[in-house]
């Protein structure tokens, strides 16, 4: 089937999982005529059932971790000798799991695309990125020769990473933010304003600042200068002013507190103003390409349309500015400098949903670079050949590609896409072609399922 694994031929599978790399790994499978059972829930009694014959290899590919790992689990007991290769997306949890089962490999898609997503991310001559270990390396791919690891080099990134976060502080993203900003701004304007006045009249500096501490307190000025009725008429302008300051400082801190606070006002949340990257969906495969960029010295903002998602606290929790909205609308884009930015990635998991998103991106900034995740929709097929959309990933192939190298005995360590073609990354950092079957369900499943 492959250059990527010895020659062994497996003939039976057993495949776990109502999801499109379940059905892709399946659809592979009987196109070199391998036996397979697809099982989409199966109860206890039907698992035994199928675990009761003999079969080479257990895929289970779910989208739920604690479904993965109860089937992972079970398999195990009834076939403890047995291959297993799992798809669980937290960490902490997969760890725990090749604990318990030193048989079982396991992985996510998010995992498996985030450095192909990366690399076109960072550089426009990259195939892909990865940062397992200092230095980082690099995928390149020069003429008809196969794809090439190198050392990279990150030139002027860090610096213009730390430039572009120092130029984000005390940025507004948000109307409470707006709102809390504008307040402050006001007192702190009047209290200078005040201040400079009075030095103007003759007091000195710490008596100066004491009376027009006063006056945006709100309580006046000690001594009214009696002489300058020009002070006397702006002091109660400011005083006034300060009223409303204060209230509009007070309703945006309030909201603030009260929100998702998912872009800080100071520190590594704040939204960075050039050379960045614009994540557009932070759902599994959006967090961890975040992560990713973070780790490579790369600025980076996500987008989310639900700010109370899961991710979207995940990853304030690891210092990712987040900001709230549709990815396709234009407002939002020119809020994130979208013409200022490195490229813009759209990672949601609905692949019209990222279409729209690098249409909209390419009519606000078309010189842009533009990185879109697909292949969970038949349209796209047709929409790639119609429109220049940019760099395209198709998680399902590239995560099919992986699974069936473990499967079939190999000992991939990642997956790259370049073009229409998926190479296989190998222990010794070589990368391999790997063929597969025509995008088309397999005969188990007739639903698709998007990821």
């Amino acid at each position: 089937m492959s250059q990527a694994h010895a020659p062994v031929r497996h003939r039976s599978f057993v495949i776990i999982g109502d999801t499109n790399l379940a059905r892709g790994v399946c659809a592979s499978l009987q196109e070199e005529t391998y036996a397979v059972r697809h099982l989409v829930q199966p109860k206890d009694e039907e698992l035994r059932e199928v675990m009761s014959a003999s079969h080479d290899a257990v895929a289970v590919l779910l989208h739920d971790d604690a479904a993965a790992l109860r089937y992972a689990l079970a398999v195990a007991h009834m076939s403890p000798d047995i291959r297993i290769v799992v798809t669980i997306f937290d960490r902490t949890v997969a760890d725990e799991l090749l604990r318990l089962l030193p048989q079982c490999h396991v992985t996510s898609p998010a995992d498996l695309v985030a450095p192909t997503l990366a690399g076109p991310c960072a550089d426009p001559d990259l195939v892909a990125l990865y940062d397992e270990a200092a230095p980082a390396r690099a995928v390149r791919v020069t003429g008809e020769g196969p794809p090439r690891s190198e050392q990279w080099t990150r030139g002027r990134t860090g610096w213009r990473a730390w430039w572009s976060r120092l130029a984000g502080q005390l940025r507004s993203y948000d109307p409470g933010t707006r709102l809390m900003l504008g307040g402050l701004t006001g007192i702190v304007a009047s209290l200078l304003l005040d201040w400079v006045w009075l030095l103007g009249l003759g007091h000195p500096p710490a008596e100066a600042l004491f009376h027009a501490a006063r006056v945006v307190a709100t309580v006046g000025p000690a001594v009214a200068a009696e002489h300058s009725i020009a002070y006397q008429l702006v002091s109660s302008a400011l005083m006034l002013g300060t009223i409303v300051f204060t209230a509009m400082f007070t309703a945006g801190l309030i909201e603030r507190m009260l929100g998702p606070r998912l872009v800080g006002l100071i520190g590594s949340r704040t939204v960075p103003r050039f050379g960045h990257v614009i994540v557009v969906g932070i759902g599994q495969v959006g967090l961890r390409l975040c992560c990713e960029l973070r780790r490579l010295g790369v600025p980076v903002v996500g987008v989310e349309r639900d700010p109370h998602a899961p991710n979207v606290r995940l990853a304030r929790s690891l210092g990712i500015p987040v900001v709230a909205g549709h990815g396709g609308d234009r407002a939002v884009l020119e809020r994130l400098h979208l013409r200022r930015a490195r490229a813009l990635a759209a990672v949601g998991s609905d692949d019209l949903d990222n279409i729209t998103v690098c249409i909209a991106a390419q009519g606000v900034s078309p010189g842009t670079r533009v990185v879109l995740r697909a292949g969970e929709h038949e349209a796209i097929a047709e929409t790639r050949s119609l429109l220049p959309l940019g760099t395209i990933r198709d998680v399902t192939s590239l995560s099919s590609a992986y699974v069936l190298e473990r499967l079939l005995g190999g000992r991939a360590t990642g997956v790259i896409a370049h073009g229409h073609d998926v190479f296989v990354r190998l222990p010794d950092g070589a990368f391999a072609p790997w063929p597969l079957a025509a995008r088309r369900g397999c005969a188990h499943v007739d639903t698709a399922v998007s990821v």
